[in-house]
């Protein structure tokens, strides 16, 4: 009778915490994960000398009762060396099913492929095209691919674990002519994102052409504050901007899960 009631006892125990474990399961909120370059994340993401990401002004538009947003961009990064520093293995470690994840790199991806400052840069274009190279500061051999194969990597990786996946187009610089802002989403790396997007079934959210259309509409002289340094670094209220832009296209694309995590 005694072995019985203890036996009973254990696994009364056992189904409540197996019942505790498919609560906290069931329960487990998803992840929003950022990955790019400075205009994502401007170095340690707290407005040093004026200058923020928008990946920093995500969180106060989604619902974070409901989604966790983890900004892992990092200034003077390319589509490469994301890849190369390992910071993109660091990132596809924690991607699990049902995360969602947004890129943005290119800014530096035109960058020189072996020079000895940064040796950063990818082949322009999309496609398999690869070039060997030594590499100066890694001090040995490298295959350098093109922009869109480093960007469908990261794509076809995350969507392997059961990630939902959007490139952007870089956003766009403080750069103008004739009053009309210089764009880079039909050529360059604007259409090589969009590319790469149509090619792996990844969203695309062409940003620089979001917020090139609220900049001609401000016109250059109230555009200039949101670069308080140069021409492709944002102020708070710039990249702000940029993550209102991001939010809305994610809310007009038909079919998107993460559109019911934003406020």
């Amino acid at each position: 009778m005694l072995a019985n009631k203890k036996r009973n006892s254990f696994l009364l125990v056992a189904l409540v915490l197996f019942s505790s474990f498919l609560v906290f399961k069931k329960e487990e909120k998803p992840t929003l994960f950022f990955i790019g370059d400075s205009t994502v994340k401007n170095g340690r993401g707290d407005g040093s000398g004026n200058m923020w990401g928008w990946g920093d002004w995500m969180k106060p538009l989604f619902d974070t009762t409901k989604i966790n947003i983890e900004n892992h961009a990092l200034g003077g990064t390319s589509s490469r060396t994301f890849l190369t520093k390992g910071l993109w293995d660091k990132v596809l470690a924690k991607i699990k099913k049902g995360d969602y994840l947004i890129m943005q790199f290119g800014h530096n991806d035109s960058s020189p492929l072996d020079d000895t400052a940064r040796a950063r840069g990818t082949i322009k274009g999309v496609g398999d095209s690869a070039k060997e190279i030594y590499n100066p500061i890694l001090k040995k051999q490298e295959v350098v691919h093109t922009y869109g194969w480093y960007l469908a990597k990261f794509v076809n990786e995350a969507q392997a674990k059961g990630a939902t996946v959007f490139i952007c187009s870089p956003i766009p610089r403080n750069d103008w002519k004739e009053g009309k802002l210089i764009r880079y989403n039909g050529t360059g790396y604007g259409l090589w994102a969009k590319q790469t997007a149509e090619a792996t079934g990844a969203f695309f959210i062409d940003l620089n052409s979001l917020t090139a259309d609220d900049y001609d509409a401000m016109g250059p002289e109230k555009v200039k504050p949101f670069f308080p340094n140069e021409h492709t670094h944002t102020s708070k209220d710039g990249a702000v901007l940029n993550a209102i832009n991001v939010t809305k296209a994610i809310k007009q694309i038909k079919n998107c899960s993460l559109a019911r995590y934003t406020l």
